[in-house]
């Protein structure tokens, strides 16, 4: 399915992301579903898929995490199931992302879904990444409140909901709106009748993350051997006294590690192109010979790029799934970042290069592209 949102981008940048939210009616006119309740029960049986069924009943939240083995046990109310990076597991629903790369691929996460029976929800609550709700079958009434800060409590452990707030947006969704959400807004969705929704989440690391994922490069690079000096140091009346000097030394003996752009990259594009869920990838057997790719793609063959895998572009080097492709081959390789199918035609003159077939094959044998039988 090839789906057209029907935005503006342009004006949505300006007036709405990370401004404030918005619904866009009818953003897909004749919204298709890409997949149905039982197919997306389907995936929730699947032990490498993360899921979680919420229910609330007088007040009180349950929540159950999959796989699961039965929903027999569920009556026709106030639940919800939903599922985490559909688009690694199901090749037309992953079809949902493509018209949001208008935005930057290191930017957008994985797309969710969930099938909700009438009053179904997760409850009150804000995230803090940017993301956009797709109405598909049924229809959801909608509450997003102002950026105000509010009391956050746990109704169930693995629950975090915020107190009731008045509502900026207050509306129904119908199949094909979209309802787009900053960082920080709290809102709710309760179901009005059997509905499927669809969230296009996108990251925002914390500095803590950031500063995580760079020291254990740090570490696993051996990087910063250097050691503290001080040849000019003087005398003092407080021996327990750190010099402010010393303080802004130790300090940018720290920022000389992140300054270094080669190396800054070179983390930044494993970290950032690793997927935070698992991948269905299907390794070939046998695996395939560099001849036998270069004979396929010769012959009119398209290699495919499995759901959700990550390959994005740094500087002048590509990463995948948290490896940086080392090539002569840029053109080549950013082609593979760029598009999601690639063949010969768009891979061009690198074919012919030994060291960038035998790339190719590693990256087809570890399942990552893939051609169609």
């Amino acid at each position: 399915m090839d789906y057209q949102l029907d935005l503006d981008w342009n004006e949505f940048l300006q007036r709405y992301w990370q401004k404030r939210p918005v619904i866009i009616k009818r953003a897909f006119s004749g919204f298709i579903d890409p997949l149905s309740p039982d197919e997306l029960a389907g995936l929730a049986m699947e032990n490498e898929v993360d899921s979680r069924l919420v229910s609330h009943d007088d007040g009180r939240w349950q929540v159950s995490h999959g796989p699961f083995e039965s929903f027999d046990h569920l009556g026709e109310t106030n639940w919800s199931l939903l599922v985490q990076a559909v688009d690694h597991w199901h090749e037309p629903s992953a079809a949902l992302l493509r018209p949001f790369r208008r935005l930057p691929d290191w930017r957008i996460d994985d797309l969710m879904i969930s099938f909700s029976v009438p009053g179904g929800g997760v409850g009150p609550h804000f995230d803090q990444y940017d993301v956009f709700i797709i109405q598909g079958a049924g229809r959801r009434h909608w509450r997003v409140g102002d950026k105000t800060p509010l009391k956050q409590h746990s109704p169930h452990p693995d629950l975090l909901q915020v107190e009731p707030f008045e509502a900026i947006i207050d509306e129904e969704m119908e199949p094909g709106d979209v309802l787009y959400i900053p960082p920080g807004f709290p809102h709710e969705g309760y179901a009005l009748e059997n509905a499927l929704n669809y969230s296009v989440g996108f990251r925002a690391p914390s500095s803590r993350e950031l500063v995580s994922g760079f020291a254990d490069y740090v570490l696993a690079q051996e990087l910063g051997s250097y050691r503290y000096t001080d040849p000019d140091i003087q005398l003092r009346e407080d021996p327990a006294l750190v010099q402010p000097a010393e303080v802004d030394a130790l300090r940018n003996m720290m920022l000389d590690l992140v300054n270094q752009p080669t190396e800054f990259n070179n983390w930044f594009g494993e970290f950032i192109s690793q997927s935070r869920h698992e991948l269905d990838l299907a390794p070939p057997e046998p695996p395939y010979q560099a001849g036998e790719i270069y004979d396929l793609l010769q012959q009119g063959e398209v290699l495919h790029r499995a759901g959700g895998l990550r390959v994005l572009k740094v500087g002048d080097a590509c990463f995948v799934n948290g490896e940086k492709m080392v090539t002569s081959q840029h053109q080549a390789a950013s082609v593979m970042a760029s598009h999601y199918q690639v063949n010969s035609d768009l891979l061009g003159e690198a074919l012919d290069d030994p060291s960038f077939l035998a790339l190719l094959a590693a990256l087809i044998n570890s399942g990552y592209w893939f051609f169609v039988n």
